[in-house]
């Protein structure tokens, strides 16, 4: 009797999973990577913006992954946009183009990971899959976010 009493308990949990859209193949990249156990910093920008320079950031942290992801960047190639900056070969940064280019606020990228994406720049930093700092509004200066990268690796105790 108890088995036929969670029947419909199970057929609507396998129905709910069943019409959950498959996860974004890019979303899941970015997954991967800020589950490691170094610090990741994910910056959201468009070639179009006005930019802080991360240069400076790049050379003075090599152990930290930064991966610059594109988004409603209208089509536009970003790399002119990095190498006028000096940026692009460094080993610890990653370029990503999300597929939708809009800016229009009815079709753009509004979310990722679960969280939500309200302006370029946008940047989060990870450590072990956890979102340990987000500066959601504008651009960030360098000994912001070097703090913030620094803070990010030492060990929490709560």
């Amino acid at each position: 009797m108890k088995l036929s009493a969670s029947l419909p308990v199970l057929a609507s949990a396998v129905l709910l999973r069943a019409a959950t859209p498959a996860a974004d193949p890019l979303e899941m990249q970015v997954a991967d990577l800020v589950a490691g156990p170094q610090v990741t910093v994910v910056h959201f920008w468009a070639p179009w913006c006005p930019n802080c320079r991360a240069e400076k950031f790049l050379a003075a942290n090599p152990d930290v992954k930064v991966v610059f992801l594109n988004i409603w960047h209208k089509g536009q190639d970003p790399a002119p946009r990095l190498a006028a900056a000096g940026l692009g070969e460094q080993p610890n940064l990653l370029l990503l183009t999300h597929p939708n280019p809009s800016r229009l606020a009815a079709d753009r990228l509004n979310s990722f990971l679960g969280l939500p994406v309200t302006w370029v720049p946008t940047t989060w930093i990870y450590r072990e899959g956890k979102l340990r700092v987000a500066f959601n509004y504008g651009e960030i200066r360098f000994p912001v976010l070097q703090q913030m990268v620094d803070d990010a690796r030492n060990e929490w105790a709560h």
